[in-house]
């Protein structure tokens, strides 16, 4: 029988695995980047709280918190259109290459945002990784748009990761993300308002696209996020940290084995992709040594 530690490793990488996944519906998806985004943060608020209403979970946040959750909703939302727009204009392995950088980039910020010392070691390795997009954008500058709009889904989501930090603690992460997701899916429903897009035609779907969406609300997002919580209870940091970063690498592999041609890519992209992953991973286990060794003392 396997343990609560090594099951909780095994069911963890599976919701990486999901994780990767969303790239791969955002390519299926036939609709644009703000109505898949849309439907994913409507049902994915419908089914949190279903979940939080059955387990009889309160709702209640301070009005403090309540706004948190609010800028960190549209922060959420705006950072999955930049993601899917990102994997529609240009592919899924290019858009998780730039969105593995995410890691080192939130190391990089932190200390300005709590205001501590910089980390020589996080600023080489950001500087590794700095030379490893440059050698990705040189071989795949066709994919430039794709690139940059994948940037900025990482900006975003180092903010809300952030802003997430100073306040998990204080409330229910179940509770919080139904305000997340539900703030998001307001904000995307004024866009769609402003776009001209709030008619008939925006309910107006494909089976097939109707099918990905509810897997990628569901499975992807409510699912993912609930079960995430409960598997943390009983894996190391580290072991953590590592099953994270291989979201990247699976939903790489998938694009591979799904979409064929449309995702091979030339050797400099893999070697830089290679470098980000390793810096990431690199600078991961010196901040959780760091960690170890200030607690010791």
């Amino acid at each position: 029988m396997l343990n609560d530690k090594l099951k909780s490793t095994l069911h963890f990488h599976g919701i990486v695995f999901i994780f990767g996944f969303t790239a791969i519906l955002g390519k299926l998806i036939s609709i644009d980047a703000v109505s898949l985004v849309w439907y994913r943060m409507v049902l994915a608020t419908v089914v949190l709280t279903l979940f939080v209403w059955i387990l009889k979970i309160p709702f209640r946040l301070s009005v403090k918190q309540l706004l948190i959750m609010m800028i960190c909703g549209v922060l959420i939302a705006l950072h999955w259109v930049f993601f899917f727009h990102a994997v529609k204009v240009s592919n899924v392995s290019v858009t998780l290459s730039v969105m593995s950088v995410g890691a080192l980039v939130t190391a990089l910020i932190e200390p300005i945002v709590y205001k501590r010392s910089f980390d020589w070691s996080e600023m080489m390795l950001g500087l590794v990784v700095v030379l490893a997009l440059g050698m990705i954008m040189q071989t795949e500058y066709q994919f430039i748009d794709g690139m940059f709009f994948a940037f900025i889904a990482v900006l975003l989501s180092v903010g809300f990761t952030l802003i997430n930090g100073k306040v998990v603690h204080k409330s229910d992460a179940r509770v919080m993300s139904v305000y997340q997701l539900g703030t998001g899916a307001i904000c995307m429903s004024f866009i769609l308002f402003f776009q001209g897009k709030w008619s008939v035609d925006l309910f107006s779907i494909t089976q097939a696209d109707m099918l990905w969406i509810l897997i990628l609300a569901i499975v992807c997002t409510a699912y993912a996020f609930v079960v995430s919580i409960a598997v943390m209870r009983h894996i190391r940091p580290f072991s953590l940290m590592l099953a994270i970063n291989m979201e990247p690498v699976y939903g790489i592999l998938l694009g591979i084995l799904i979409f064929g041609s449309d995702e091979k890519m030339s050797l400099p992209f893999y070697i830089g992709t290679l470098l980000i992953l390793s810096s990431v991973l690199v600078n991961g286990y010196l901040r959780l040594k760091k960690e170890k060794s200030i607690n010791n003392n």
